[in-house]
């Protein structure tokens, strides 16, 4: 890679999967670490301080749904890509509600997986050199896009994903401005999901739980039923 090396921790147990990953990664110039239980993620992740995860939902030790919360509990804000057999709707909620950033449903295109694992550290390597140093504020709300951190009046904070604060950088550049789903789809995502806009949807209502000091009566970040959402900025 032209850039320095960018360490990718996998955490899956299924062996014909893992060769696969890991071969295909290390071509592509990455440096892989493989877990194959649950229980010792977080003491990889500690030990080697990846730059994006690759993470199996159903694992012997602990479920990936308990590692990836883990992970965001300890302020860590590296993309989290949940790997799952499971197709419901349902399930890749729960995964983004959690923290995850993306999610590829088994069988899954190894040509795909790259393209996302490349947006995403793209994207994330972009906030860390580009991103805005000052803090951003709402009303009484202070957003730290640089901490990655939401402080209300209240003394209530919020640490915010690497995905919200994508988010909130390109809500910000188009404030007082209508943006549709599919904008920031192709903006902040950087691709077209397979699924549909409830992607969307799921991480808008999670950052105004964490931006508005009234979530239900937002009077910021608003929805225009029919057009998408804005962010209104005085």
């Amino acid at each position: 890679m032209s850039e320095e090396t960018k360490k990718i921790v996998i955490v899956e147990d299924e062996p014909s999967l893992v060769f696969t990953l890991q071969d295909t990664l290390e071509t592509e110039g990455y440096e892989v670490t493989v877990i194959q239980e649950g229980d010792k993620a977080i003491e990889a992740v500690k030990n080697v301080e990846p730059d994006l995860m690759l993470l199996d939902i159903m694992l012997p030790g602990m479920s990936g749904y308990d590692i990836c919360k883990e992970v965001r509990e300890l302020k860590y804000t590296f993309p989290i890509i949940m790997l799952t057999a499971r197709d419901q709707e349902i399930d890749k909620v729960a995964g983004l509600n959690i923290g995850a950033d993306d999610y590829m449903t088994k069988p899954f295109g190894v040509k795909e997986l790259l393209a996302r694992i490349k947006a995403r550290l793209r994207r994330a390597n972009a906030y860390s050199k580009e991103g805005p140093t000052e803090m951003l504020k709402l009303g009484d709300v202070k957003i730290d896009l640089k901490e990655s951190k939401v402080v209300k009046p209240n003394g209530v904070e919020h640490d915010l994903s690497t995905r919200e604060v994508e988010l909130i950088q390109y809500l910000v550049s188009k404030a007082n401005k209508p943006i549709s789903r599919d904008d920031l789809l192709e903006n902040v995502w950087r691709y077209e999901y397979s699924t549909n806009t409830r992607t969307v949807d799921v991480h808008i209502s999670k950052l105004r739980a964490k931006i508005e000091m009234q979530p239900d009566d937002p009077r910021f970040l608003v929805t225009l039923h029919g057009v998408g959402y804005m962010l209104r900025v005085n």
